[in-house]
């Protein structure tokens, strides 16, 4: 018989007050007792709406059995089948948007915990196993990786277990991306991240860092080394900034610099090679899972005032709304329907404040969302030193630029048919590559997609 306690099972955490001034893995994970009793919460439904809500399909009811069972190592094995990386996804990825959100149990109550499951199962594998893979026989045929975020590695994954000789080519000096350089240590261990990566490179996949394809590289050279098609999955690392006065001043940072300081090159040590400046009160503009990523971080690097600075209202803040509630339970000061219109300078040319207007919301605009309109004589200031831009970010032009036959938007995405395929031929791609800054799990369900597309085109070819 199911389970049927209405609520689910409550994630052990640290304390705010002592996680805040840490880069520890804040959520500590399911004891086996606390994931069985969640597990007999499913119902196990027969027409698994979950799995439609799942970006990568992973068999949910079925892992979830196998956790009911006792038998944890069978459950990772389900949830591999579809995912390439479970102990990442059961960390990061929005479950309350997707399988969740779909969940039978969820109608009247809360729905089961996926995620928390997941992350267990994969915790559990890699604590009690020697991470064998058995490596699928070659076929004989290569394909090249752009990018080892998680569309590169999904679609590396991928294509490996389906006997393809993958080379992933990386920009910088560790593999992983943005869950490398842009996930805080404290949501996502970088332990957590090379487990993973090390499983793909049992199944026979080789990682090449520090090559930027479009400049020490390019994609037609790929194509004359003999490789058969090429998934670009170069993320979005393009920053984007306000163009109000002031953003030149020293301590201003773009998010994508700010955490790639704090996350790959471990600026918050004090050995470290690459410090960031001391901060006492730091302003992060904008509402999202990264602008969330930076205060909270500002916050460890021992920042006595952090503002989350976001131009709509709470309500509409996109960031996971666990990710909110951590920061403010962390003590994030939130500074709803406020939007900057300068950065004021103080000495030596650094910040002083933050000038902002208060806003209301009006009419819809092209979103559906209330357009935020500026309330007359609103004016006020933020005394800070320290200013974090989170608005956004956009694929960097390089590899579009040095390729020829291949299509982008007006914002600098790759231009894909519903498999990945771009107008180039033997071309793929997806992830932030394509659509801007998303999911990570999004971003995997376009890698995984791709690989799909890539080894029905590599057949076709050669039949």
């Amino acid at each position: 018989m199911p389970n049927m306690r209405v609520d689910k099972n409550s994630m052990p955490a640290q304390e705010p007050g002592v996680r805040n001034k840490n880069f520890q893995e804040v959520a500590l994970g399911y004891p086996e007792d606390v994931a069985l009793d969640e597990a007999a919460r499913c119902l196990n439904c027969k027409h698994k709406p979950c799995v439609q809500g799942c970006p990568v399909r992973i068999d949910i009811p079925a892992f979830i059995k196998k956790i009911n069972e006792g038998d944890f190592e069978a459950a990772y094995q389900v949830i591999s089948e579809a995912s390439s990386l479970p102990a990442v996804c059961g960390r990061v990825c929005p479950q309350e948007s997707q399988c969740e959100k779909v969940c039978v149990r969820g109608i009247k109550n809360e729905p089961v915990g996926i995620g928390r499951l997941e992350r267990f199962v994969a915790d559990w594998h890699f604590e009690h196993t020697d991470g064998a893979v058995e490596a699928p026989q070659k076929n004989g045929h290569r394909v090249a990786v752009i990018g080892s975020g998680p569309a590169g590695l999904a679609c590396a994954g991928e294509l490996a277990r389906r006997g393809y000789e993958v080379t992933i080519f990386e920009a910088l000096h560790t593999a992983g991306g943005v869950l490398m350089y842009g996930i805080p240590e404290f949501r996502l261990p970088k332990r957590i991240v090379q487990a993973e990566i090390s499983t793909l490179k049992k199944l026979g996949v080789t990682i090449e860092t520090d090559v930027v394809v479009g400049k020490t590289q390019s994609v037609d050279e790929l194509f004359e080394e003999g490789f058969e098609a090429v998934f670009i999955g170069s993320g979005a690392g393009l920053p984007s900034f306000m163009n109000i006065p002031g953003e030149n001043l020293d301590g201003v940072y773009s998010a994508n610099e700010f955490l790639t300081r704090i996350n790959l090159m471990k600026a918050y040590r004090p050995d470290s090679p690459t410090p960031i400046r001391q901060v006492h009160k730091v302003a992060v503009v904008g509402g999202g899972n990264v602008a969330m990523d930076a205060a909270r971080c500002a916050k460890r690097l021992g920042a006595e005032e952090v503002y989350i600075v976001y131009r709509r209202s709470d309500a509409e803040l996109p960031a996971r709304a666990e990710e909110v509630e951590h920061a403010k339970e962390e003590g994030i000061i939130f500074k709803t329907l406020t939007n900057p219109v300068a950065i004021l300078p103080g000495e030596n040319k650094g910040v002083a404040a933050i000038r902002c207007l208060k806003m209301e919301l009006g009419e819809p605009d092209e979103s559906g969302r209330r357009r935020p309109v500026p309330v007359e004589g609103s004016e006020f200031e933020i005394p800070v030193d320290t200013v974090v831009m989170s608005i956004g970010t956009s694929p960097n032009p390089l590899i579009k630029s040095t390729t020829k036959g291949l299509e982008t938007t007006r914002k600098g995405g790759i231009v894909t048919d519903e498999g990945g395929k771009t107008t180039r031929e033997g071309v793929y791609a997806g992830g932030d590559a394509v659509t801007g800054s998303a999911t990570v799990i999004l971003a995997m369900g376009a890698g995984k997609e791709a690989a799909h597309s890539i080894d029905e085109y590599i057949k076709a070819k050669n039949a």
